[in-house]
């Protein structure tokens, strides 16, 4: 095998490395390939160069996957490669120096801890080969440095400020691949950077819309993406006039030239959708238009699946992509706009395509419609009020763990609506909570649902206590342990609020898992006062109940640090 990668013939080597991939996903991989590293480390990467054809033609295939997976090898693949690294990186020949860099790359995420310490000199060298007079140097140098960013948002003088400005350089490139890999690789950027970008939003923001009169049809979707990342990352620090300015000209121009069945506009509502919800208020002046034509294909794409369900023979399918993008711009509409929602819902019929949405049969269009649900709820329940009897027998089939992402959403939305319908909940206890507290208990299931779960669980119990309160102790150690990591906010004030009510009303509820209760007391930074009462008084209602040495007895079995955060922030 090792001969067959480096035979002339391009179809042998290709299935030799056919033969590496598939291997690299065995189990014995690391056992088999570990003593013979040393020889096909450097086969490897000899053949991640461009030939003479491939630089003639200017071929597209960056082939990283001819690396062995470094998440197989980790750090033991590293000395292997940076023995050849410290040969071709700083290399005369562009073509030598391309596949060093690409190589650097591909080794980033299984090879990060050990390379470390090398990055302090890799990374301006780096940063400096975004100037390399070949474009494919560059292009690839964007994709590498975008896969240490992680490391270098770290500290803004020495590495994420030189590689934003160079990366901002490169979006405007003459060449249409690296300008495809900056922008891409600046959203990647975004992504790790988030608000660490705010001082620098004057010069992103002009030098994105300055690449709209650049960029052709392939790279506006890339520039689309790289603007919805921006606003997803720095949230309301882009509600500044002179950025909404800069910024929306530009996007309502392109949005007036797209017709509603053009797939170009997908991309370009995803990042409306982002932008919406972080120009909050400062959307306004756009919302109109959007939230209309946002409406008219949601009822466009619904009534064309109707037509459809009659006549499977005689006409294609809706592509639902074009509702299921317009339920996220209304989502992020909702979610900026808040109480100014009301007006542009007013006297539409929004809720009732919503109520045909949360039935579809595809999921991801009910994921979609659940959020927006939420969203609506949050922003102008008197919308969402009158349809709660038909809306909420959906969501409680849609809590089946079937499809995560539409049992996460429907468990937020109903949450939510728990807030705001109160006591009004308990005629739906019985069809929501044993299959919330099946969820709860599934301890494998992604972090982010248990969290949702726990929340709307205690969201329930806050509004509908006599009802939720005798299931405490099928519950309560999974609640405490999803809510115990996740930040101080409103949605965790609620559900702690609703806890600690259940906990009054079944105080027996809580007794074997109480040590639970404690760690997730304890992970509270600084709770509200009034919440802090309330964990004062279930705490010292337990201590006094069980006496002085019982409780003494029962804190010497804690971990050391949550004696002392009880006792710092409790007096216990």
């Amino acid at each position: 095998m090792l001969m067959s990668t480096q035979d002339q013939d391009a179809n042998v080597a290709l299935d030799a490395c056919e033969f590496w991939l598939t291997l690299a996903e065995q189990p014995i991989c690391k056992e088999v390939l570990m003593p013979h590293l040393n020889r096909l480390i450097p086969i490897l990467m000899q053949k991640m160069k461009y030939s003479d054809v491939d630089v003639l033609v200017m071929k597209e295939t960056e082939d990283d996957h001819m690396v062995p997976d470094p998440n197989v090898f980790h750090d033991d693949l590293l000395p292997y490669v940076l023995q050849i690294l410290r040969e071709t990186l700083f290399h005369q020949d562009w073509v030598t120096k391309e596949s060093a860099v690409l190589a650097l790359g591909a080794v980033a995420e299984g090879c990060m801890l050990g390379i470390i310490q090398h990055l302090h000199d890799l990374i301006p060298y780096l940063i400096s080969c975004l100037s390399d007079s070949k474009a494919l140097v560059r292009s690839i140098t964007c994709w590498t440095l975008s896969r240490y960013s992680n490391w270098m948002v770290h500290n803004h003088e020495n590495y994420l400020k030189p590689l934003m400005t160079e990366l901002l350089k490169r979006i405007l490139d003459s060449n249409k691949r690296v300008q495809e890999a900056a922008c891409s690789a600046f959203a990647t950027l975004e992504e790790e950077a988030g608000t660490d970008l705010v001082p620098y939003l004057d010069i992103i923001l002009k030098t994105l819309v300055e690449a709209f009169g650049k960029y052709q049809h392939k790279n506006l979707l890339i520039l689309y993406d790289a603007i919805g990342t921006l606003a997803d990352s720095v949230g309301h620090y882009l509600n500044k006039p002179e950025y909404i300015q800069l910024l929306m000209p530009p996007l309502i121009q392109k949005w007036n030239s797209l017709n509603d069945d053009d797939k170009n506009l997908f991309p370009l509502l995803e990042c409306f959708s982002s932008v919406a919800s972080a120009l909050q208020t400062g959307f306004l002046p756009y919302c109109k238009p959007v939230f209309h034509r946002c409406l008219s294909l949601v009822e466009k794409t619904l009534e064309i699946d109707a037509m459809f369900q009659k006549n499977h023979d005689q006409m294609d399918p809706p592509n639902k992509d074009f509702l299921i993008v317009a339920l996220d711009v209304l989502s992020g509409l909702a979610e900026g706009l808040g109480e100014h929602m009301a007006p542009l819902i007013q006297n539409t019929n929004i809720m009732r395509l919503l109520y045909e949405c949360l039935k579809d049969p595809m999921a991801e269009v009910r994921q979609s419609s659940f959020a927006l649900l939420g969203e609506l709820t949050r922003a102008c329940f008197m919308f969402v009020e009158p349809c709660i009897p038909d809306f909420m027998p959906i969501l409680a089939e849609n809590l089946k763990l079937d499809h995560i992402s539409v049992c996460n959403n429907a468990t937020w939305a109903i949450g939510e609506i728990s807030v705001k319908y109160n006591q009004r909940m308990q005629q739906y206890v019985a069809i929501l909570l044993p299959q919330l507290i099946i969820n709860l208990n599934q301890t494998d299931s992604p972090k982010t649902l248990l969290e949702n779960t726990a929340i709307t669980i205690g969201r329930l119990g806050l509004v509908c206590p006599d009802k939720v309160a005798p299931c405490l102790n099928q519950f309560i150690r999974s609640w405490c342990s999803s809510l115990r990591n996740i930040r101080d906010n409103e949605a965790k004030d609620s559900a702690f609020r609703g806890i600690c009510t259940m906990i009054t009303a079944n105080p027996d509820g809580v007794l074997n898992d109480f040590i639970y209760f404690c760690d997730a007391v304890a992970s509270w930074d600084n709770p509200e006062e009034s919440l802090k009462n309330k964990f004062t008084e279930i705490l010292y209602g337990f201590k006094n109940g069980v006496g002085e040495e019982n409780w003494q007895h029962f804190v010497n079995t804690f971990p050391t640090i949550l004696k002392e955060r009880l006792s710092e922030q409790y007096g216990l």
